[in-house]
């Protein structure tokens, strides 16, 4: 779901980072006020974690890849805040180091699969919370809800910025974004992520002070 440089308009990004700013920095607030020794090497694991099984892009229909995140986890752990932190330096690492998803994008980036993969997950585990699988549903609910986001700003591209017909940007609109993306995760990644949720969490939790 990495979106790269050079697919969004320069009004998506001044935008999405108008956004994200603030998010940012109340995230940092949530984050300091939540780490010590014990969460901080947890936190760190599980972010680490997440670094390495974002590296793992599938190419899907659509101009873009699929692949797990791991935000929900570490939200259903220690709050939304810190897993839209968390997943959005891992985002920055990657960018940086690998070029993986671009800078002009980090922002809609860390929006799509940190805010929205992390509050929505973490809701949803919360509404659900004394079911055994909750953590599967959630992971996959975070990881749809994310990529549903993707789909939608990679498919107006399009429709608001082409010229004589021509798109300037990222040339599918959501005809073909939103089936290819949002279909691919509720189907496979989505599953995936929900697997890894249920599995992860259920380990964590055993060991006394993981869980908050």
């Amino acid at each position: 779901m990495h979106i790269g440089d050079g697919y969004l308009s320069p009004t998506t990004v001044a935008v999405s980072y108008a956004i994200a700013i603030p998010l940012w920095i109340y995230g940092f607030k949530k984050l300091k006020e939540k780490l010590n020794e014990e969460t901080l090497p947890v936190i760190g694991a599980l972010s680490a974690l997440s670094f390495i099984i974002m590296m793992f892009n599938v190419p899907v229909p659509g101009g873009t890849s699929g692949h797990a995140v791991g935000a929900v986890l570490i939200s259903i752990l220690f709050g939304p805040w810190i897993g839209f932190i968390s997943v959005s330096l891992v985002l920055l690492l990657q960018a940086l180091i690998f070029g993986d998803g671009g800078i002009s994008a980090w922002a809609v980036n860390s929006l799509s699969m940190g805010f929205v993969g992390s509050f929505v997950g973490y809701y949803v585990f919360k509404a659900l919370k004394k079911f055994k699988f909750a953590p599967f549903i959630s992971g996959w609910s975070g990881i749809v809800a994310s990529s549903f986001l993707v789909a939608l700003v990679l498919g107006i591209q399009p429709i608001f910025w082409s010229h004589n017909g021509h798109p300037l940007y990222f040339p599918f609109d959501l005809k073909i974004t939103i089936p290819a993306l949002v279909g691919e995760h509720m189907m496979f990644f989505g599953i995936v992520e929900g697997i890894f949720t249920q599995v992860v969490y259920s380990f964590l939790t055993k060991k006394e002070g993981v869980l908050v």
